[in-house]
């Protein structure tokens, strides 16, 4: 629980004039493109460098082995740009955003904020809007603003889509990871341009990725129908930062398979649901603020589903749920029930179900070692692959020091092309797979 002098040093968006907002990259393309967002407003701000040794290591000096490995990569690069980089205190200022529910992520800001008072760094301020309401304090000087992280947040979702669609079937290596590049520059002048109204920038933003779809479809490639199709779901942070999964995605590539990674945008869904239960069990059924959370929800769909039209045909059979209730939680409900098992568990049960019912041959969790939420998962595993044509279903832990990984996914593999060749639940694909 965050202590009395925590929530007394909240941060405003004005009192970042003047210094560098450090974004952790949860996802390298969303903290950049999440980065262009701040600097549209005047804040200075980017993404912290590439995971190293070093991070673990002063991850692993300023934490107690208690912590998921999450908060010890995302200290060590804080502290990082603290320490070795000598970045001037005054100058800085991190972003981390928190939660409620079980997950040991509700802890990762405060902690951030006992170690650097600790260290003498007492007023590098922390921006750390909360799930608890949807992170609607990020826009508490701008609504346009947050509107504006979620617009992009959508598009980082649909770069790393096309990029994932697209790279197992290159024909010439690194063609598919250079179209990512320039995707997320193209994205990325039009979330970072100033000048652009509300309505100018959700139109730039369509050109911006009708513009990246353009130059994914000139990849060479040769869509088959043979690669199995590993769904990969888990905790949000593990299984989207490479670092900490020794990325895991290109494993699963060079191991013959593609895969279907669970992006970010299903956290804001979730989340958006979450706060209406809550205010439904707090009475408040029929309020402003149940008003507020449905038409913030319109909003978000609205713009989504704008963005994702240009990419529409080359995502026939890659499209996420669209009713995360009844696409996602509901399929999980007998399981983990949402209005019980909070967070990511209850996602990863129900978007197993999901990627099941979209042809998937294998599902995949990621999560760091000791995590709650997948130590939960793997325990009704067994129960969702038995009732689901036995598809193979494996938890992969990661910690600093190793991971099962490497060791298993041979084997894995294995099964699920097994399963692919048997399974009942088909997959679709796009026209232009042969």
């Amino acid at each position: 629980m965050q202590t009395a002098t925590t929530q007394q040093r909240v941060t405003t968006f004005e009192q970042l004039r003047g210094r560098k907002l450090w974004i952790p990259r949860m996802t390298y393309v969303g903290a950049r493109l999440m980065a262009g967002v701040f600097r549209s407003i005047g804040i200075d701000a980017a993404c912290t460098p590439p995971s190293d040794e070093r991070t673990l290591e002063l991850g692993g000096l300023y934490t107690g082995g208690e912590e998921c490995y999450p908060a010890k990569v995302t200290i060590g690069d804080f502290l990082r740009i603290l320490i070795d980089d000598g970045a001037d205190p005054s100058r800085v200022a991190l972003f981390m955003p928190t939660a409620e529910g079980p997950c040991r992520f509700g802890q990762y800001a405060p902690y951030l904020r006992q170690v650097l008072d600790e260290l003498g760094y007492e007023d590098v301020p922390i921006i750390s809007p909360s799930s608890t309401n949807s992170y609607d304090g990020l826009g508490e000087n701008s609504l346009e603003t947050i509107r504006q992280m979620w617009r992009v947040l959508v598009c980082s979702d649909i770069l790393r889509k096309l990029l994932l669609k697209t790279r197992p079937y290159e024909t010439q290596p690194g063609a598919a990871d250079e179209a990512f590049e320039r995707g997320i520059a193209l994205v990325e002048r039009v979330a970072e341009d100033p000048s652009l109204s509300g309505r100018q920038r959700l139109d730039a933003l369509i050109e911006a990725v009708t513009g990246a779809r353009d130059v994914f479809r000139a990849v060479p490639a040769r869509y088959t129908k043979d690669r199995p199709l590993i769904g990969v779901v888990g905790e949000i942070f593990c299984r989207l930062n490479t670092f900490s999964n020794t990325d895991a995605v290109r494993r699963i590539e060079a191991h013959g398979g593609e895969a279907w990674l669970s992006d970010v945008g299903e956290w804001v869904w979730y989340t958006n649901w979450s706060q209406k239960a809550m205010l439904r069990r707090e009475g408040k059924r029929l309020s402003l603020e149940m008003l507020k959370a449905v038409a913030k929800n319109a909003v978000q769909r609205r713009d989504e589903h704008k963005l994702l039209a240009p990419v529409s045909k080359d995502f026939a059979g890659y499209e996420e749920p669209h009713d995360l209730l009844a696409d996602v939680l509901e399929p999980g409900w007998p399981y983990l029930p949402a209005d019980g098992a909070l967070g990511e568990m209850a996602l990863s049960i129900g978007k197993s179900v999901y990627l099941y019912r979209k042809g998937a041959d294998g599902i995949i969790d990621i999560s760091p070692f000791s995590c709650m939420n997948g130590i939960v998962s793997e325990a009704v595993y067994h129960d969702v692959s038995a009732d689901h044509d036995d598809i193979p279903i494996r938890n992969f832990y990661f910690d600093a020091t190793s991971s099962n990984m490497e060791r298993d996914l041979d084997i894995f593999m294995e099964l699920a092309e097994t399963y692919r060749k048997r399974k009942t639940a088909r997959r679709r694909y796009p026209a232009y797979f042969e």
